[in-house]
């Protein structure tokens, strides 16, 4: 541990920041920015990254392994079983050379995305910043010197991006007490306070102190963390956060078995899309491919369509896609990552509007293949057909009258499309040539009458 005085002083400091937790002015206004921003960026970047899913021979997913069967290559310590001293030794070989935060975040900003989440601390337990809480941080890599968290808060800052922080509050491999994975025998819960107590929460005081987070993404899952993350912690990290910061918001994977009605947001598990519409403002976390970090064997990427439709079924149900990049360990994206965040951009220069800000229209069933988001402008409702499909005969119906209807046309070109009434279904649109059907997606703006 570095400098035991610090963590004495943040270990006190904490005591006093339970007493007098300030509440914001409005909590409405806290989280606004997040219910209309609905497309982020999500990047898992650490030691794991040197490694890119292969150590010793082995390259994950390795069946050969009781809990080798995952593609989740920040996981590599544990499901590679790579030696402890041998993994922390990697902090040496971490020098990304080619990594340029303004790089990063303007790839984020073109591709659409309006908010930014990296892994300042995953379950390894390496600090992405220069922690006075424990030596096993940036400070010890060639990096010694650089801010790399401050790059990259600058430039969301000059790119018009929120920002904030994955801190994983509840697994940390190289505390002595802090939790470890479920095959191993658990924690117990006096043991883990002492982790709890210097390094987890001294550590997220840091963060909010110092650079000032929009958010904190924390990490639980299923029943493993219950007894640890009980809701005497989960208040107590809540109320750390709410006392440092006004603004910082907290998500519901902070427990995820039981996060309370203090949080701001809900969580989503791992590439999951909820059926229906939820209470709470909410997120997905997603992968481009099957794992988060940098692997060097994973082919598998999803189509920049496929995403797109993710998040604009999302927004159709008051949700945000957060979308992952695992950049490589000399910090460059990998390109096609690239490429698929630039062919989502491209959809969004001109569609934009049909996501952000948008709401779920409720009580309207639209056709198969069709998805529906709505906002109000200037005190008129304006109705987005999201056509994720082709369509056999061309056409969109809508339960709808079609005398309330000013005015239907093409997103994208202003393309004014053709109205009839269809007795007993509605409104019927007639949408443009089949042949200038792509693998994107088609949105009509209907203009309602005021």
């Amino acid at each position: 541990m570095k400098k035991f005085f610090s963590v004495l002083l943040l270990f006190f400091s904490l005591q006093q920041s339970s007493v007098g937790q300030q509440v914001p002015e409005s909590v409405d206004d806290k989280v606004q920015w997040f219910k209309e921003a609905r497309f982020g960026m999500f990047v898992h970047w650490g030691l794991y990254s040197v490694l890119g899913g292969t150590y010793n021979g082995r390259t994950m997913p390795d069946t050969t392994l009781p809990n080798g069967k995952s593609w989740y290559a920040e996981w590599i310590q544990q499901r590679l079983e790579v030696p402890d001293a041998v993994y922390q030794a990697l902090a040496k070989q971490f020098n990304p050379i080619r990594f340029n935060a303004e790089d990063w975040i303007r790839e984020a900003k073109n591709a659409g995305m309006k908010y930014f989440v990296i892994t300042a601390k995953h379950h390894d337990g390496f600090a992405l910043w220069d922690s006075k809480v424990s030596d096993y941080d940036i400070a010890a890599t060639p990096l010694k010197g650089r801010d790399i968290l401050g790059e990259l808060v600058d430039a969301c800052k000059k790119y018009g991006l929120k920002y904030g922080f994955y801190y994983s509050h509840w697994q940390d491999w190289e505390h002595p007490q802090g939790a470890i994975p479920y095959w191993k025998p658990a924690r117990e819960s006096r043991d883990f306070e002492k982790y709890w107590k210097e390094k987890s929460l001294p550590q997220v005081q840091e963060l909010i102190e110092r650079y000032d987070p929009d958010l904190l993404w924390f990490d639980t899952w299923d029943e493993e963390a219950k007894d640890l993350i009980n809701p005497a912690r989960r208040d107590e990290l809540i109320s750390l956060v709410r006392k440092l910061s006004k603004k910082c918001l907290i998500n519901g994977r902070i427990a995820m078995h039981n996060p309370g009605e203090e949080i701001d947001f809900l969580e989503m598990m791992d590439n999951s899309y909820p059926k229906e519409l939820l209470e709470k403002p909410w997120q997905t976390p997603a992968t481009m491919n099957h794992t988060w970090a940098w692997h060097r064997g994973d082919f598998n990427w999803k189509s920049a369509g496929q995403m797109l439709r993710y998040l604009v079924s999302n927004a159709s149900k008051g949700g945000n896609y957060l979308l992952n990049v695992g950049p490589k360990p000399d910090g460059a994206l990998p390109l096609p990552a690239v490429r698929r965040l630039r062919e989502m951009g491209a959809w969004m220069l001109t569609h934009s509007e049909a996501v952000y800000a948008t709401q779920p229209v409720d009580g309207l069933e639209a056709d198969k293949g069709v998805v529906l988001t709505q906002k109000n402008v200037n005190n008129q409702r304006i109705l987005y057909v999201h056509v994720m499909e082709e369509r056999a005969d061309n056409t969109v119906k809508l339960p709808i009258a079609a005398d309330k209807v000013q005015r239907c046309q093409l997103l994208e070109t202003g393309e004014e499309l053709g109205l009839t009434e269809d007795g007993t279904a509605g409104l019927m649109i007639q949408l443009p040539a089949k042949a200038s059907f792509d693998s994107a997606i088609r949105v009509l703006k209907v203009e309602m009458k005021k």
